[in-house]
């Protein structure tokens, strides 16, 4: 069992990774295409030199990063509210959270681009209320909103399976010796959560950095991100050494980040719970 497990993951993970890496040190000519057998560091020199792929990795990051804000911000008293329901409305709960990803995202997203349109639902609202009309659509905007919904539950469920865990005593004890709401929220009950928050923010980062579909539908042609730039390259250009230097650096960014987050959180998490 063992031999055939490596085989898959060989197969499936480090031969397209290998893949990708070699064609990403390739030589590429216009009127050729990707020159086998070359060795040349200009595609990595080319978009580090270009400050255009500097802002599109930037937008990348911003964007990603807004959505793992918004998704826990929304989570966690999302999942202190689940965790409090009787089971009975939990389990009708947990199929709504989880209904959606039953749906493409194709579908999600251009169900979104009918909402978001200039003459779309929620701007109708806006003016039967009396407020301007506000574009949305192949907007920065329209891309986060999309992406928070796409994400809200692989933030969700493992922020909810956390405070499963947690002892409803803590809190009791920390309320009876006359701390605050707030108090107990912020010192007692979120350094608990943190391993959840760490599980989601890592699923949810890495998902939104290399999410195609949603920024391609909702952000259109103006708003570039790194996935789309890839997808252009390949598809568009034909360039391929440049659009795999652009996932290699996009992978290693990604990791770089997570990593780093990690620690952070890890550091903070063992301070809270000595002090």
């Amino acid at each position: 069992m063992c031999s055939i497990g490596t085989m898959i993951f060989l197969i499936m993970i480090i031969t397209p990774l290998a893949i990708t890496i070699m064609l990403s040190f390739n030589r590429y000519d216009p009127d050729l295409g990707a020159i086998a057998g070359t060795f040349t560091l200009d595609n990595f020199t080319g978009i580090f030199a270009d400050p255009w792929y500097w802002e599109i990795f930037g937008r990348t990051i911003w964007v990603s990063f807004l959505v793992t804000l918004l998704c826990a911000m929304i989570a966690i008293p999302e999942a202190m509210i689940l965790n409090r329901m009787a089971r009975g409305w939990r389990s009708i709960m947990l199929v709504v959270i989880l209904s959606p990803l039953l749906i493409s995202v194709v579908i999600r997203s251009f169900g979104w681009s009918l909402l978001l349109a200039d003459n779309g639902l929620i701007n109708r609202c806006l003016e039967f209320f009396g407020i301007p009309a506000v574009t949305m659509l192949y907007q920065q905007t329209a891309v986060i909103i999309a992406l928070v919904h796409v994400m809200m539950p692989f933030m969700l469920i493992p922020l909810w399976t956390t405070i499963q865990k947690m002892d409803p005593e803590v809190e009791n004890a920390a309320l009876s010796l006359n701390a605050s709401r707030w108090s107990t929220f912020y010192k007692v009950l979120l350094p608990q959560m943190t391993p959840g928050i760490l599980s989601g923010s890592l699923i949810v980062f890495a998902l939104s950095a290399s999410s195609f579909v949603i920024p391609g539908i909702l952000g259109g042609r103006r708003f570039k991100v790194v996935a789309t730039l890839i997808y252009d390259q390949y598809l568009r250009e034909l360039n391929w050494p440049t659009g795999a230097a652009l996932a290699l650096i996009l992978l290693l960014a990604n990791m770089l980040i997570i990593v780093n987050f990690n620690r952070l959180l890890q550091r903070r998490y063992k301070r809270k719970l000595e002090d």
